[in-house]
């Protein structure tokens, strides 16, 4: 083995995060890292790049046992690391990000010539061809990650750990990563990706360990397992495969008529129309930043429209406010968990109950009654498989599979006609996204109208029955069930027109 990993063990308190842990990676090897959420994939890597000190256990680097306190010995060992959230320089060039903390110099001067030369000769060795001259800010996601890739290169790293790396990649530049992931394994490199997109995981590893409540399960050779056994070996049982049933919707619930809409002096949202109707998932397909976020919160009553309309129930809500809109019929899981979503320092039951205070049986003149709230947060705790200690926990104390469980079973039992599902499985393991799923499709069985909003594509067209593409504030593209083609949607989602 290249790098072996033995005993590893680290603790938080009561919390084992990583119990015994070993396995190891081969030269050249592609190595899938997979698990619930809480599986504690994430620590034991952290521990390998230097974030995080074990609390017992070795690290071996050919035959070699080393010793990894700090990203600073990570690296001078080659190991590199990119993280889910880019760490650049938006105001920088490429080839300044590039070479920061180790730029070339001439005499006492950095020397900018020289890091171009060094950038560009780097892109075209590895095939990420991009401008060093380019500034961050200018660059696409999918730029952004290739710059983050050419940074570890040029660090001299032998082993490079991504951390869910396809999370905010659209259809084509998850292609492209592919492609690279193997191109670097093919020149030696030997990678190791954490991910939960088992699909991705079939696509282009080697070989995979699979870890559950931080313990390690097992491995298996990509050539000889399925998604299905990979699946059951993380959460210790079979995920049935989904089929939604085709349903004819009914009258429209939601009506967006031509709206416009500017964020600071921006516009942002440009005379985009759609509708929902009665029995159905719409899913609306973008790549972050094209217009989701405001249209939200303009459905929400967060924003307010310059021009057009939104109806609800054949109701104008255009300017109406955040707790009207709800009374109108809207609920709403928010793309931000922690920031929209929950108050951390609150307990389960005082958010178990956020926009039901009013609502009767759940508070008299002003005064909440405690007993009833507590009966409907234990059955909502227990109905929807949350995980806690006791109601009285602090909402940012649970994992984010089961704050996110939480958060969706309160809007769901809202029993609103209407539902906006904004990124509903962002950051969640398979189990918990299954869970999520099943629980909006029994909301649009009912006969309720979900918007599904997601930069996970796969998402959206396992779910939907009809699908909107938005690029710029537009709706770029329409789609039937029957008719979405993955290349054609990713195509619209990077600015192309249908035609």
């Amino acid at each position: 083995m290249f790098l072996e990993l033995n005993d590893i063990t680290k603790t938080y308190g009561a919390t084992v995060a990583n119990n015994h842990i070993s396995f190891g990676l081969n030269k050249g090897e592609i190595l899938a890292v997979i698990g619930e959420n809480g599986a504690g994939k994430t620590t034991i890597m952290k521990i390998l790049y230097g974030l995080n000190r074990a609390d017992s256990g070795e690290i071996y680097l050919n035959g070699k046992k080393i010793a990894i306190q700090s990203v600073r010995d990570a690296i001078a060992h080659g190991i590199g690391m990119v993280q889910q959230h880019f760490m650049l320089f938006d105001s920088y060039t490429v080839a300044e990000n590039i070479v920061y903390g180790k730029e070339p110099r001439k005499s006492m001067f950095f020397d900018r010539k020289k890091s171009r030369e060094v950038v560009r000769s780097l892109s075209e060795e590895y095939g990420l061809h991009i401008d060093p001259d380019l500034r961050v800010e200018e660059c696409s996601v999918g730029m952004r990650q290739r710059i983050e890739i050419l940074k570890v290169l040029y660090q001299d790293a032998e082993i490079i750990i991504f951390d869910e790396p396809t999370a905010v990649l659209v259809p084509q530049e998850i292609d492209e990563l592919l492609k690279t992931l193997k191109g670097l394994a093919a020149r030696g490199k030997s990678i190791i990706i954490i991910t939960h997109k088992l699909q991705e995981v079939m696509d282009v590893a080697d070989r995979a360990v699979v870890m559950r409540k931080g313990e390690y399960v097992g491995e298996r050779k990509i050539s000889e397992t399925s998604i299905k056994e990979l699946s059951y070996l993380m959460v210790g049982k079979g995920i049935p495969d989904r089929e939604v049933e085709a349903r004819e919707p009914g009258a429209p619930v939601l009506e967006v008529r031509d709206i416009y809409c500017e964020n600071e002096g921006v516009s942002v949202l440009n005379g985009l129309s759609m509708t929902v109707r009665e029995g159905e998932i719409v899913g609306l397909a973008g790549v972050s930043g094209n217009g989701q976020t405001e249209l939200i919160q303009c459905l929400t009553g967060l924003r307010h429209i310059s021009k057009g309309s939104i109806l609800l129930n054949g109701q104008d809500i255009s300017h109406m406010g955040v707790r009207a809109i709800r009374e109108a019929g809207c609920a709403h899981i928010p793309e931000d968990r922690y920031d929209y979503g929950c108050a951390a320092k609150a307990t389960l039951e005082e958010t178990a109950i956020m926009g039901f205070e009013n609502k009767k049986g759940f508070s008299s003149r002003g005064i909440l009654d405690k007993n009833q709230n507590g009966r409907f947060t234990s059955e909502l705790l227990e109905r929807y498989s949350v995980k806690y200690d006791t109601m009285q926990d602090r909402a940012g104390s649970l994992s984010g599979g089961n704050i996110q469980k939480l958060i969706v079973a309160r809007e769901i039992e809202h029993q609103s006609k209407f539902l906006i599902a904004a990124e509903p499985t962002r950051g969640v393991d398979i189990g918990a996204q299954e869970f999520i799923h099943d629980r909006l499709v029994e909301k649009r069985n009912k006969g309720d109208a979900v918007l599904l909003v997601s930069s996970e594509l796969s998402e959206i067209l396992a779910l939907s029955d009809r699908v909107y593409v938005i690029y710029d504030g537009q709706i770029r593209g329409e789609f039937a069930r029957a008719e979405v083609a993955t290349e054609k949607v990713g195509y619209l989602m990077m600015g192309g027109h249908d035609e």
